[in-house]
């Protein structure tokens, strides 16, 4: 999209100018603190107290201003560079080139009812092409969209979102642009939350600790006090007396803080990796409580972050805040010790503050951290899905019909093949039963043709647009065995991987649910006369049941053994051969396939056919 092109050469000048100004700044920086240095230095050496005064506070403020401006354009360059990342990924995107981008196949299961079939997750993938989501949490909700439909009002209400989301390009990728710094950090997600939903240790006993830290600090103060007194004015007639109150104090205090070290050990081991965590989640809420929804369903997840009048943003900034102070401690096992800290540690019970502050953020917010984090992941699947819708205007959001077993896709095409090479079709599936038989030619296109049928469900019931002129569809739960394979491991061969898939599929069929169903090539791993009779036995059983679906086969008995079933549907793909020469069109159309190509594809692998031999 020209959209997209036009922003990476903005954004890209954009970079250049910001990166020039930072340099120049930096040059200017450098030179004033020298001349800040030597100007000091002159004043200091000439004994002029009073413009020294007004001079070191000036160049202190002054040096502050150029690093506070250095910070902000260069915090406006990384946004830039992101932000023109983010358009180079999506015009990679139209063109289905998916290199160094998340490809969720940690979610991907052998045992899924179709996620392996339809290519779900992994290298070019759906997860691939419609993932924009920068945090785990957002990843893993993308994930359960694709890996399980949803009710028809779910859907209704996700496609009003994505529709108000779609067409707020700016706000959608500033979006991700917040949350991309702290897109690869080495976090733990998992482990913030549940150390933040852990129980308090020390507050309920705040008070008692409250008051013994500020009586042992107001002492420490004291004996410091009268230790650096002695030191000061009786340097000759130093004695034990100044020393005795001060170390008696400091022993009392660092029998204390022994009490409450693990606690605030723990609070930084499990912290210390997922400050990042929490930056990016208050960068992305930031963006969320800023921005005005109309959509309900957008409203009621922006709420998340404003319950009982308190900003989650704020709060989650506060949290942050103290976690950076209590960083500097350090500890044993992670951090290493500060030793810096440990002096006014152990003078002032450093730790007994920031765990009770801990503490009390935690109790406060604790029940509703969870919810932030979901209503990000939200977001971040809704923005996604509205990326994709808008990357994609000739995609349609299908109709959700309330009548059962019903498909009807028109000019249907694989999301994952470029505008360029795909061929589209029209299908049309109805009915408690109905099964749609399509034979072809090998390489005319069956397989690709399941994959395209499962892929626009996959997107239509998770609320997505879908890659077709026009759809209609109900809800169902989907099913599939098309990639069966051996698996060594186990010691299971691909024929017994795929009985088992059936039976997987018959069980599901037993729920109750709708079920569409895709078979590619029914038993495929054994002998023509039992294929033929467990393909005819499973077809007559399927047509029986709370199910629908698609069976591709080579088998041309089992099509004309079926073509008198009313529940059964030919369809075919066929190719052409001239003059040696062979062509395929894709187009889906009505009746069992008549031409057949694999003698000639052999013919070319080199095997001499024998022409007059037939089977017996």
């Amino acid at each position: 999209m020209d959209i997209y092109k036009i922003k990476v050469r903005e954004l890209d000048s954009t970079v250049v100018r910001l990166s020039e100004s930072i340099n120049r700044l930096s040059t200017f920086r450098l030179a004033a603190f020298v001349c800040s240095i030597v100007v000091i230095i002159f004043l200091a050496n000439e004994r002029l107290l009073l413009p020294l005064f007004f001079v070191i506070p000036f160049c202190l403020v002054s040096f502050g201003l150029l690093i506070n401006r250095y910070n902000r354009l260069f915090r406006q360059r990384q946004k830039a560079s992101f932000l023109k990342d983010i358009n180079m990924t999506e015009l990679s995107k139209l063109v289905n080139k998916f290199e160094n981008l998340p490809n969720g196949e940690v979610f991907a299961s052998r045992d899924h009812a179709y996620s392996s079939d339809f290519d779900v997750f992994g290298n070019h993938s759906l997860f691939q092409l419609i993932n924009r989501a920068t945090t785990e949490s957002g990843r893993h909700l993308l994930a359960s969209w694709l890996s399980r439909p949803a009710s028809k009002p779910i859907i209704l209400e996700r496609q009003q979102a994505v529709r108000e989301l779609t067409p707020k390009l700016d706000w959608r990728q500033d979006f991700q642009a917040a949350g991309l710094p702290y897109q690869n950090s080495k976090s733990d997600y998992n482990k913030l939350l549940q150390w933040i939903e852990k129980p308090a240790e020390l507050l309920p006993r705040k008070l008692r600790y409250r008051v013994i830290s500020i009586v042992l600090a107001i002492l420490s103060s004291i004996s410091t006090g009268y230790f650096i007194y002695g030191l000061a004015y009786f340097i000759e007639d130093f004695s034990a007396k100044f020393v005795i109150p001060l170390f008696v104090t400091l022993f009392i205090n660092s029998r204390f803080l022994k009490t409450v070290n693990q606690i605030a050990e723990d609070i930084i081991d499990n912290t210390h990796r997922n400050v990042q965590v929490l930056n990016g989640y208050h960068a992305l809420i930031i963006q969320i409580e800023n921005e005005k929804f109309d959509s309900e369903y957008l409203q009621r997840i922006q709420s998340a972050f404003s319950i009982n009048n308190y900003s989650a943003a704020t709060e989650i900034k506060r949290l942050r805040s103290i976690l950076d102070v209590f960083q500097n401690r350090g500890t044993k096992k992670s951090l290493g010790k500060n030793d810096f800290y440990s002096i006014f540690n152990i003078l002032w019970l450093l730790d007994i503050h920031w765990i009770l502050r801990t503490e009390t953020w935690k109790n406060k917010n604790s029940s509703q951290v969870r919810d932030w984090a979901s209503a990000v992941s939200e977001f971040e699947v809704l923005t996604s899905l509205a990326g994709f819708s808008y990357s994609n205007p000739s995609y349609t959001f299908p109709e959700i019909v309330d009548e059962p077993y019903i498909i009807d896709f028109r000019t249907m095409g694989h999301p994952l093949i470029t505008i360029e090479k795909r061929i589209c079709n029209d299908f049309n599936l109805s009915g408690r039963g109905e099964i749609a038989m399509i034979t072809g030619s090998n390489m005319a296109g069956k397989s690709t043709f399941l994959r395209t049928v499962g892929s626009n469900l996959v997107l239509a019931l998770m609320g997505a647009p879908c890659c077709a002129r026009s759809a209609r569809v109900s809800y169902m739960e989907i099913f599939t065995s098309m990639r069966t394979q051996d698996n060594l491991e186990e010691g299971i061969s691909s024929f017994y991987a795929e009985l088992k898939r059936i039976e997987q599929l018959l069980n599901l069929i037993g729920s109750g649910k709708p079920i569409f169903f895709l078979l590619d090539e029914m038993f495929k791993g054994t002998n023509s006369q039992d294929r033929y009779k467990g393909g005819a036995s499973l077809i007559k059983q399927l047509s029986e049941l709370n199910a629908f679906g698609i069976i591709s086969t080579h088998d041309l008995e089992l099509a004309h053994l079926t073509s008198n079933n009313s529940a059964v549907a030919n369809f075919s793909f066929n190719s052409d051969i001239t003059d040696g020469i062979i062509s395929f069109n894709y187009t889906l159309k009505k009746g069992i396939c008549t031409d057949f190509n694999a003698s000639e594809l052999m013919k070319r692998s080199g095997i001499k056919i024998i022409s007059d031999l037939t089977c017996k």
